[in-house]
């Protein structure tokens, strides 16, 4: 097979603008990973020689997703789904690149669309991700979804604004429920928690059910999704109950765009129906929400459906900024509190890391801690993190949070025609350097 690739190889040299032997050396090449970059290459020339070669688009989707190219290929697959019948084939690898991007709605929904062409198409990473077993037994119990945390909002680093509005508007009207029933107001409701990843917003819903005591349901997009038409509403009622069955409660659905994504932007009617499941679900059409305080976060609320945010749902929308000077201080003291460690500055540290995460300072924590642990195996002992040592640390690590601000700049300037963006720009006006 190698020496028909090196044969092919000499014919291309000698007729460069031959389609048919670029694409035949493509074929042959496909099967071997050494070969994948070269395959590229071809097939790129092949579509500068014939822009509408369909079976050249559609094996540089394959050939970038196999390449860990997911973004190329998700690129080149949507414009390959608008303009053209795509095969099943192409449809599972883009479908494969959207979950490997965490795009999970887009995922799942190419990948139904697959099975109904070709059910033998499966996938084993994909059936394990949404196709969650048979139908789902009514009679089934879900407490163990539910918890109580012991975290409290002292164990949020920083975040002062953000914990006394949430203190204000959801935890106040909770230890006072019955002065609210006196005038006729509901306890409950929902708030959206947004802004870079890794700033917080998972522990800060977990310890809001911490001040109160009251239980927490954690929701993945796995307790959710099923393959089976119907199911995933079905599941998406029965966490409700539970958390209905468990006033007052925390129910939080981390990133809820994966759930409520626009509905403008599905391609099949079942990510639609679940959607419009969880607007039910939150409007208490069938059940009372009373006591039940619904959390979402997300990383890109330009992506969920905007009926979310309408009065009586995510009405109360909250942006968690990456932690300020004080509040970085502060963070490095709570990750580093039990560690071993000497003469720590953490002011200076904090001065290091502008615009770094909650998750950016435990990375860099982290990095510090693997310069030490081969000194500690030799001598047997625990060596002290130093100041020097993280700063060393804060060298190898770039701040999570830069990215997400430029991509979301774009939203707070051109598509703030509401103002639900105006905490960004705020944000933008007080750090210039973004």
């Amino acid at each position: 097979m190698h020496e028909e690739i090196e044969e092919l190889k000499k014919a291309i040299e000698a007729s460069p603008e031959n389609v048919y032997l670029r694409m035949l050396l493509v074929r042959k090449m496909r099967p071997f990973d050494q070969y994948l970059q070269e395959a590229e290459q071809q097939l790129e020339t092949v579509m500068e020689l014939e822009k509408q070669n369909r079976e050249a688009r559609e094996l540089l989707v394959e050939i970038f997703f196999r390449q860990g190219k997911n973004s190329a290929a998700i690129v080149l697959g949507e414009d390959l789904l608008e303009q053209t019948d795509v095969s099943p084939g192409t449809k599972l690898i883009l479908s494969k690149a959207y979950y490997a991007e965490e795009d999970f709605t887009k995922s799942r929904d190419l990948y139904e669309e697959v099975l109904m062409i070709n059910p033998s198409m499966t996938d084993q990473q994909l059936d394990h991700a949404f196709r969650l077993g048979s139908a789902y037994d009514e009679d089934d119990e879900n407490d163990y979804l539910l918890e109580k945390p012991k975290v409290t909002f002292q164990d949020v680093g920083g975040l002062d604004d953000i914990k006394r509005e949430i203190d204000l508007k959801i935890i106040k009207p909770l230890e006072h429920a019955d002065l609210y029933a006196a005038y006729g107001k509901k306890v409950g409701g929902g708030i959206l928690l947004y802004g870079p990843p890794g700033c917080g917003k998972t522990f800060l819903a977990r310890a809001t059910a911490g001040e109160i005591n009251a239980g927490f349901i954690n929701v993945t997009l796995n307790d959710i999704l099923d393959m089976w038409v119907g199911n995933s509403e079905k599941q998406l009622n029965a966490i409700f109950e539970e958390a209905r069955d468990n006033a007052p409660c925390v129910l939080f659905f981390d990133e809820i765009d994966a759930l409520g994504a626009k509905r403008s932007d599905l391609r099949q009617s079942a990510g639609k129906n679940v959607i419009n499941q969880f607007l039910s679900e939150l409007d208490g059409v069938e059940a009372s929400n009373d006591g039940v305080l619904v959390i979402g976060a997300t990383n890109v609320p330009w992506h969920l459906d905007a009926a979310f945010r309408r009065p009586g749902r995510f009405d109360r929308v909250i942006f968690v900024p990456p932690p300020d000077l004080d509040n970085r201080a502060e963070i490095l003291k709570i990750k580093l509190a039990d560690k071993p460690k000497e003469h720590i500055d953490y002011h200076k540290l904090a001065k290091l890391t502008p615009h770094y995460s909650g998750a950016d300072l435990e990375a860099v924590i982290d990095i510090a801690i693997e310069s030490v642990l081969e000194t500690a195996m030799q001598t047997g002992a625990p060596q002290p993190l130093t100041t020097d040592l993280l700063k060393n640390a804060i060298s190898k690590h770039r701040s999570t949070t830069i990215d997400w601000f430029t991509t979301a700049k774009n939203y707070a300037v051109f598509a703030n025609q509401s103002g639900q963006y105006d905490a960004i720009s705020e944000y933008l006006k007080k750090h210039k350097d973004l």
